[in-house]
């Protein structure tokens, strides 16, 4: 049996997680960002996966191919469209005409759930390639008896 496989899926797992990880950090150390290179107020980030296969059955008629892609994989990484958060600070230079200062919409409540997430999705893939590399160190002493 191939063992490979499964190190691939958990593998392509936790780069995902990492990205997505990666991401979160970087909402929520922009989220009082007023301006950015661009010159506007910073945009929330978020990652877009996709999965490698169509479907199960898909994935055990190419199971046993060399080269098939497993897992899961990056599609896009996409601006959050949430809205901008007013706060009225007259004194702050980027404040409007009004009086008014763009904040990223940055939701630290759901920044940090989906960080939550992420380290849990993480160490369920680090689990499912130790169980594979315990399985596969178990078929080594079986066949070396």
């Amino acid at each position: 049996m191939d063992y490979m496989n499964s190190f691939d899926i958990s593998a392509s797992g936790m780069s995902v997680e990492k990205l997505r990880m990666d991401l979160v950090s970087l909402n929520l150390a922009n989220s009082k960002t007023t301006r950015t290179e661009s010159g506007g107020v910073f945009k929330p980030l978020t990652l877009v996966t996709k999965s490698s296969q169509l479907n199960f059955t898909s994935h055990l008629n190419q199971a046993y191919k060399v080269g098939v892609s497993k897992g899961v994989e990056i599609q896009e990484i996409v601006e959050k469209d949430s809205p901008e958060k007013l706060v009225y600070e007259p004194g702050h230079p980027d404040a409007d005409g009004r009086g008014f200062v763009h904040y990223p919409g940055v939701n630290t409540t759901t920044e940090m759930v989906e960080m939550l997430r992420a380290t849990r999705a993480y160490e369920a893939n680090v689990r499912a390639l130790n169980a594979a590399k315990s399985m596969a160190l178990k078929a080594l002493e079986i066949g070396g008896q």
